[in-house]
């Protein structure tokens, strides 16, 4: 394999915000921000949603408020019904 033309690894840590949790990793990935963990530097990618916190990995069910569309939808039916 030639050593030229492939990016350098990095030590990274995403930051999950939800959680607070943080995945030590290796990615080609950088950011102006960096943290000192056991003696290395890290940079810090920090993510809103990681598996530590997506619902399809936890099995947390969400309510997704959608009686908003459903009323917009009936009102609009009404309406058309109601020119014919």
């Amino acid at each position: 394999m030639k050593t030229e033309g492939h990016p350098a690894l990095n030590n990274v840590c995403f930051l999950d915000i939800g959680t607070g949790k943080k995945f030590l990793t290796k990615s080609t990935m950088k950011s102006a921000r960096s943290e000192k963990i056991d003696g290395l530097d890290y940079f810090v990618i920090v993510r809103d949603v990681t598996m530590d916190s997506h619902p399809a990995f936890t099995g947390e069910k969400r309510m997704v408020d959608t009686a908003g569309r459903v009323e917009k939808f009936t009102n609009k039916f009404k309406r058309a019904t109601k020119v014919k």
